[in-house]
């Protein structure tokens, strides 16, 4: 009776805070919803007696994941006018998207059956001299190994479609130019001292500076009262 009222109670936290975190205004609120999604079901994934994924949740996902996406955002310097402007010329492409998901999960869960004995395999006792994290080992990196690899590839390509689409150049960034740098006459000399030669017989070099600009001369600059003011 405890553990049902603790499940429905973690369920309904988390659903709420799911919806939160695509639902608030400040994405800083939504990292925030998002940290106590991933408590609730750290908590879920304790009653069901995967102690492992629990706390992996939380120590990757809410110490690392969360945390970096709360840094991130906060260090952001996010334009909301410039996202709403885009907002209705993408609404219709958006609405067109949606409804092809909504339909598939329509389909998923209109023919969605389970087998007949899934609801007593969680009643099974769990294999001798085997634990939880022996097994869900065993699972992952031997038996569906290829599965596992093919979803940090996906995970992969994600990140950097991430950072390519959320890469800006700025005009105030510093940035080297290799070229011009190796392109520069005398960067690069060749000296043969003698041995035992201190910095007292060669000497400190330094790179030739760039000879400084010419002053541009005045437009109106008026030349009808000789060269001398």
């Amino acid at each position: 009776m405890i553990a049902a009222l603790a499940f429905y109670l973690f369920a309904a936290v988390l659903i709420a805070s799911a919806v939160m975190v695509v639902t608030s205004r400040n994405p800083v609120h939504s990292v925030l919803f998002l940290i106590l999604t991933f408590f609730n079901a750290a908590a879920l994934f304790l009653l069901a007696g995967a102690e492992f994924l629990a706390m992996i949740l939380v120590i990757v996902y809410v110490g690392a994941v969360a945390v970096l996406f709360l840094f991130v955002v906060m260090m952001l310097d996010i334009d909301f006018a410039a996202l709403r402007e885009g907002f209705q010329r993408y609404a219709p492409i958006g609405g067109v998207v949606g409804a092809i998901l909504l339909l598939e999960l329509l389909l998923v869960f209109g023919t969605w059956q389970f087998a007949s004995d899934a609801a007593g395999f969680r009643l099974n006792p769990a294999p001798a001299g085997v634990d939880n994290t022996r097994a869900l080992g065993r699972i992952m990196y031997t038996d569906f190994v290829w599965l596992f690899q093919l979803s940090g590839l996906i995970l992969l390509v994600a990140m950097i479609g991430a950072i390519v689409l959320t890469l800006r150049g700025k005009t105030s960034t510093k940035r080297q130019d290799i070229g011009r740098q190796i392109a520069r006459s005398g960067s690069v000399n060749l000296r043969q001292p003698a041995l035992g030669a201190g910095l007292g017989e060669i000497g400190i070099e330094r790179p030739p500076v760039d000879a400084p600009a010419e002053p541009k001369k005045l437009a109106h600059a008026d030349h009808g009262h000789g060269g001398h003011h």
